[in-house]
């Protein structure tokens, strides 16, 4: 391709983009990632942050990071399988399976590292992936690595779901079949119907594979989905970030020490990738610590989510059906979406559109993500901007 080919392609499909309501602005915060931002030299009500619980500011994950600093370095200085494991990685771990209910696990550089690296460690072109229609990017990039035959189910609908699994089943040409879902869906979210999808992997002999990336710190009083149901011995991978309400970064695969075992031989981001940093490693440990001793942090996430949804919703915006502190408004229009946001930001309220193809065509939405870190008064602050700026564009 020419540079004049090349060029060509990338400017008409920018402008396409922008011209579609699909191209997204790249904001940068100037600061820490907190309740409230600095943006282009404002102060904004942040809620766009992923920082569920507040700890990606947290004083004594910051202490003990820079401790750590001093004791192993800025770097691993390897991968995991010549000398860069080192005993803060072993500590995560160890911790992460304490916290999941799980004989082992293994950490990665991040969630999406996860599901690229796990899924095609055992999914191969012989086998089969029930996928939900909704599930993250990176399941779905997963499992086209895999090569794996991919069959989508209709979001969290069981009927569809069991049919498909027996056909699968029936039809003797996988080798293995995998039936893999999000715990919490991040864009509604809803909660997958684990107990159901159990269930039917029982009976029918299938494997389990459940993001956790937007559940672990927030459902399940912090221990997440999978544990909310207790179906820690009957999941086969739990997945998780240390991105998000950890709040640090970097993910995990959860599960038999088998798997692990496996996935430490044969998953190529584990072999072939430096590992998270000594100072992640540790905060991310404490992180999880905290929330195995405690549950105030994750109470007061539901609190604020709560208090968001209802003030939302009482003003007559859509928040469809979401089970989590996770409040989407939903707009419909991409390019109406982008105004809103831009609206909001304009009136103090940092709080992105979310368009195709992050999610279907039509149901763009302004997604807010209310955590433990935010006080009532910015929530009502928040609320009261969204009833101005709804109603001079007529959505409420």
């Amino acid at each position: 391709m020419s540079n004049n080919m090349l060029n060509s392609f990338l400017n008409n499909n920018i402008a396409d983009l922008k011209d579609r309501g699909l191209y997204n602005e790249i904001d940068t915060v100037q600061g820490a990632n907190g309740p409230v931002i600095k943006v282009k030299g404002k102060e904004h009500i942040n809620l766009s942050s992923n920082n569920y619980l507040g700890l990606a500011t947290d004083e004594r994950l910051k202490k003990l990071a820079k401790e750590a600093i001093d004791s192993h370095g800025v770097g691993a200085g390897a991968v995991r399988t010549i000398n860069g494991t080192l005993d803060l990685h072993i500590n995560l771990e160890e911790t992460i399976a304490k916290f999941k209910g799980t004989e082992a696990a293994i950490s990665y550089q991040s969630g999406f590292n996860c599901n690229m690296a796990a899924i095609s460690a055992v999914m191969d072109k012989n086998d089969a992936i029930l996928s939900d229609a909704l599930n993250h990017a990176s399941i779905i990039d997963g499992c086209r690595l895999s090569k794996a035959k991919i069959i989508p189910f209709e979001h969290s609908d069981m009927n569809n779901l069991r049919q498909k699994a027996k056909e699968a089943v029936d039809s003797g040409r996988y080798n293995k079949i995998m039936i893999i879902t999000d715990g919490v869906f991040s864009m509604d979210g809803d909660i997958a119907k684990l107990p159901e999808i159990v269930e039917i992997a029982e009976e029918l002999d299938l494997i389990t594979y459940v993001d956790d990336a937007h559940g672990s710190g927030v459902t399940g009083k912090g221990a997440g989905t999978v544990k909310q149901f207790g179906l820690q011995d009957q999941v086969d991978f739990q997945m998780g970030t240390l991105s998000k309400a950890i709040g640090v970064v970097g993910g995990y695969i959860a599960g038999k020490q088998n798997l692990i075992d496996w996935l430490k031989a044969r998953s190529r981001p584990f072999l072939f990738s430096t590992a998270v940093s000594p100072a992640d490693a540790i905060a991310s440990t404490r992180a999880i610590e905290l929330l195995m001793e405690s549950t105030e942090l994750n109470e007061k996430l539901w609190e604020n989510g709560n208090h968001l949804k209802d003030g939302l919703k009482k003003l007559g915006f859509n928040i469809g059906n979401s089970e989590t502190p996770i409040t989407p408004c939903i707009i419909g229009d991409e390019k109406n979406a982008q105004e809103f946001s831009k609206r909001l930001f304009k009136a103090g309220v940092y709080a992105k559109a979310i368009v195709f193809p992050t999610v279907p065509r039509g149901t763009g939405r302004v997604r807010n993500m209310p955590t433990a870190a935010h006080t009532k008064e910015m929530l009502d602050e928040a609320i009261a901007i969204y009833e101005k700026v709804g109603k001079e564009m007529g959505f409420i």
